[in-house]
């Protein structure tokens, strides 16, 4: 082992969930700013002109307001290294996000204070459930009228199924909201919406028995609500148990406002009191240590042409174990290769800086010559295992692709078929054709309007997408049988993925049953491996 335990140690790397709109980019840019990574935090959404918020470079994202690629942005806050993956919003977008949360070591879930847990918020815990990951609660926008306090903890608690423990307490919401009550140090912080875009460390905190003074600050009426609601909170929530925050079954909720810049620092030292170093992590021979074991890392995102001057592609790694070293060759075990990694990078969005080092607990862009694939494992030369794979989600929506001008083929192949290895859409090929017929499966409509905007703008290929009614995909788990003599129903089309192996696409959900009795010895799936 190297001497990069300590490095290892002060790093926190973090995926942060939300539904469109709850905030998370704001909370995001509040965090950088106070890492000195920024030093104006810019609006999220505002005029064309505004400027754009860090961690949204596409320009699809910047037309439309949304984050449709997660971003990773690394920041230092006091003696921590912080790895933020910021992921996207829109439920349309949510593999890109499933595939973030691979490779962070917890979460933190951003709910709106007038809207409480969203459909894709749900979604997005399952799998935060499913890893046992984490979580960490902000409910955010506070400065404007929000749900009532115990009714939004109860909602967390019924929807997803967690304990909540909350840290701090709000004191009212919108133009009546004074600030947060902390039970640890039972003292008040105020509330001012004149820190827009500052650092909070001047906030005034008020001991909760110094009266006179809390008095003239919140006012009677907020001070007794304040007295009962402390008084139920001690008697009803759950205890704070930092083993079962770890553990996924206890999330610690904290309440703000990022916009106004308000109980964002607060919930970052909680944060990083409670969550872990880098978490050893699963392959086919056992448990990685971070510390003790050498270099090791996956691949859990690829993106083409984040820079427009190099029409490149870049292939994201969680290092797991050690520490990477420029110019130090390491294996590509699926594709049982030595190499050296080419440029590796720490990128902030669209900008970007060469790196001569990395530890466990980091992500790493690298230049991919297009012989990455998603889940793929990287370790020494003399190392031999595999991280376990990251499954694909079935895609619910399929279209036709039709090129405009056949004279552009080349240049439409090569387009689809990267921005598909980034797993933003799937492609499929009509069963004993070539690629002349390409289907494109999507887990939501968007990502349609950005295969288009992208197959138009970066490869310069116009397509027309014809809608199809399928709604169902069954990855055939026997390979050993014939397609040929499957009998199906009529609402069934055959098709096969690039690497050659069948599917079957259903318009009904019961024709899928009804395909597996009537072909003895069957196997489908719902989900595909990368």
């Amino acid at each position: 082992m190297g001497n990069y335990a300590d490095e290892i140690n002060r790093r926190r790397t973090f995926a942060i969930i939300s539904h469109p709109d709850a905030g998370k980019t704001t909370l995001t840019e509040k965090f950088l700013l106070y890492g000195g990574a920024i030093n104006l935090a810019g609006s999220v959404k505002g005029k064309a002109t505004a400027r754009h918020a860090v961690s949204d470079w596409m320009e699809i994202e910047k037309e439309r307001g949304i984050s449709v690629t997660s971003s990773v942005l690394q920041f230092q806050y006091d003696g921590f290294c912080i790895n933020i993956l910021d992921t996207p919003g829109h439920q349309d977008f949510s593999e890109d996000t499933y595939r973030t949360l691979m490779a962070a070591d917890s979460a933190v879930m951003v709910i709106d204070a007038s809207k409480g847990v969203e459909a894709q918020t749900r979604k997005l815990f399952k799998v935060c459930v499913m890893r046992k990951i984490p979580i960490f609660t902000f409910i955010n926008k506070m400065d404007r009228d929000a749900n009532d306090t115990f009714e939004l903890l109860d909602e967390i608690e019924k929807e997803l199924g967690i304990a909540t423990c909350p840290i701090n307490w709000p004191i009212g919401s919108g133009k009546g909201f004074k600030g947060v009550y902390e039970r640890e140090t039972r003292s008040v912080i105020t509330y001012s919406d004149t820190e827009k875009g500052t650092k909070e460390g001047h906030a005034t905190r008020i001991p909760i028995d110094e009266e006179d003074t809390l008095l003239s600050y919140i006012g009677a009426e907020a001070k007794d609500k304040l007295t009962d609601e402390i008084e139920l909170l001690d008697g009803a929530s759950a205890e704070y148990d930092l083993d079962s925050i770890r553990a996924g079954e206890l999330t610690p909720v904290f309440f703000g406002s990022a916009l106004t810049n308000f109980g964002v620092e607060i919930f970052l030292q909680h944060f990083l009191k409670m969550t872990t170093t880098p978490l050893p992590r699963k392959a086919d021979t056992g448990l990685i240590d971070p510390v003790e074991n050498e270099f090791s890392a996956f691949v859990f995102k690829i993106q083409a042409n984040m820079n427009k001057a190099h029409r490149d592609r870049i292939a994201f790694m969680r290092i797991c174990s050690g520490k990477y070293e420029s110019s130090m060759e390491v294996k590509h075990v699926q594709g049982n290769k030595v190499m050296r990694l080419s440029q590796p990078q720490q990128i902030m969005a669209d900008e970007r800086k060469i790196l001569t080092e990395a530890y466990a607990g980091d992500i790493i862009g690298v230049f991919d010559p297009g012989i990455f694939s998603i889940g793929d494992t990287l370790c020494m030369p003399k190392d031999q295992f595999m991280y376990e794979g990251i499954p694909t989600f079935a895609p619910e929506h399929f279209a036709r692709v039709r090129q405009l001008d056949t004279m552009k083929r080349k240049q439409f192949v090569k387009g689809i078929t990267q921005i598909a290895q980034e797993g933003a859409i799937q492609i499929f090929q009509e069963f004993n054709t070539g690629m002349e017929e390409i289907i494109v499966g999507v887990v939501g409509v968007l990502q349609f309007d950005v295969l288009k905007y992208r197959l138009e703008n970066e490869y310069n290929v116009e397509i027309r997408l014809e809608n199809l009614p399928y709604e169902y995909i069954r990855w055939i788990e026997n390979k050993e049988i014939d397609l040929d003599r499957l009998t199906g129903t009529s609402d069934m089309k055959k098709i096969k993925d690039l690497k050659g192996d069948p599917l079957l696409l259903f318009v009904n959900q019961w024709s899928i049953g009804m395909t597996v009795e009537r072909n003895e010895g069957l196997s489908l799936s719902e989900f595909g491996r990368n």
